[in-house]
């Protein structure tokens, strides 16, 4: 008697069942993706087809398909967490160096510094330049954050200052001749410092006096030492903008600041083109410089173009690297091996790797996950329905074996 149908349509649902339960005990796995089982009917014989047609003789299954549906986003607050909103994945560089892929962001910084999954795969990313965030190699490496050790110190190289220098102020040397006489104006009246730090990072303050030499003309000195020479000279049209004279060129002695071993004076640049001559009172509108101190890692923000950036404990904020996302042109030809990972197949073809935002390619979203796509309910009328198909089998059996036991008892 042919016992083969039910014992195939046993098997794959029971395959089915697990399958569902796999789906099922996964629902809140970060970045899971459920599967679902797919079946085809087994015949005897393909050739030689008669007018009655093949005696089918079971099922099996022929596939155990992954849905790549957007998982939903939950909001977790911490910064370290990634979720892909759209296509790609990140690449991960497992520990024995080979290549898979994940959508699950739950993303841990180990002990030196790289950014790593929780079975310590390294997070691969592009390199960027720390002040523009642009990418600076298309060659994938490893995200590292300085954590063991602070960010080295940088000497100022640039600095901008931008103040408003009095229309109506007299020439600083007075007019004793005057009536009544004009008295010289103190070289301090108009005056700025700002911060600027040498190689070792100690700050060395530079200061800048303003001296009314003649018609829309100043002097410029960094001393108040009466025996001091100009630095520099600002020129003004009639409309109160500079027309000559930034940038200055200062050269700064680390010694002062810094008498033990310093390094030897460097020169600073700064760019006054800021700088206006308006009639109303002595102004500072801005100053900065591009030097620091050495710095401790105090926080990282991914933005939604993979590009992330770290805030340090002297006040520097500068992009550290962009994480990389690839994609595939057949994403269900990717092999499940498991703790959230895929690798390449021939099936799924070569990856095609791009940056959150670029092209085809996700955003990605800080501070949040992508959940795991299983629909419980729609799960739970599976199971259901699998149970039946599961039971109706074993009646099939059940009737064959008693059509076979009329068999064996007739006399």
């Amino acid at each position: 008697m042919a016992f083969q149908q039910g014992l195939s349509g046993l098997n794959a649902a029971s395959k089915n069942l697990d399958m569902i339960g796999h789906n099922i005990a996964n629902s809140g796995t970060v970045g899971f993706k459920a599967s679902r089982t797919e079946f085809a009917e087994m015949v005897a014989t393909a050739i030689g087809l008669s007018s009655t047609g093949n005696a089918g003789i079971g099922v099996r299954v022929d596939d155990i398909a992954q849905q790549f549906t957007q998982g939903d986003i939950t909001v977790t607050g911490n910064n370290m967490d990634v979720a892909i909103n759209g296509e790609g994945f990140f690449r991960i560089q497992q520990p024995d160096g080979s290549a898979a892929y994940t959508r699950a962001g739950n993303f841990k910084l180990d002990n030196q510094g790289y950014v790593v999954t929780n079975d310590s795969g390294k997070v691969l990313g592009y390199p960027v330049d720390p002040d523009t965030g642009l990418r600076t190699s298309s060659t994938l490496q490893p995200l590292l954050f300085p954590t063991g050790a602070p960010i080295p110190a940088k000497q100022t190289e640039n600095a901008t200052i931008g103040v408003n220098l009095d229309a109506r102020a007299v020439d600083a040397a007075g007019d004793p001749t005057a009536t009544p006489p004009v008295a010289a104006t103190p070289r301090s009246t108009y005056g700025t410092s700002i911060d600027v730090y040498d190689s070792q990072g100690v700050a060395n303050t530079v200061s800048l006096y303003f001296e009314k030499n003649g018609s829309n003309t100043w002097d410029v000195y960094d001393s108040l030492d009466p025996a001091a020479t100009p630095v520099g000279q600002l020129v003004f049209d009639g409309n109160g903008k500079i027309t000559s004279g930034s940038p200055l060129s200062l050269t700064v002695d680390p010694s002062i600041a810094n008498p033990n071993n310093p390094p030897a004076p460097f020169t600073v640049s700064v760019d006054m083109g800021g700088s206006t001559q308006f009639g109303t009172k002595w102004a500072i509108a801005e100053q900065s410089q591009d030097g620091y101190t050495a710095g401790q890692l105090t926080n990282i923000n991914i933005g939604n173009d993979g590009v992330i950036m770290t805030s340090y404990s002297n006040g520097v904020t500068r992009s550290e690297g962009q994480i990389a996302l690839a994609s595939f042109r057949n994403t269900q030809g990717l092999a499940d091996v498991g703790n959230n990972l895929w690798v390449e197949t021939y099936a799924s073809g070569p990856p095609s790797m791009g940056t959150p935002t670029d092209g085809a390619f996700g955003t990605l979203r800080s501070g949040a996950l992508e959940e795991s796509n299983v629909d419980l309910t729609a799960e739970l009328v599976n199971m259901m329905t699998a149970q039946r198909a599961y039971q109706a089998n074993a009646q099939t059996i059940k009737t064959q074996d008693q059509v076979l036991s009329t068999l064996v008892n007739l006399r």
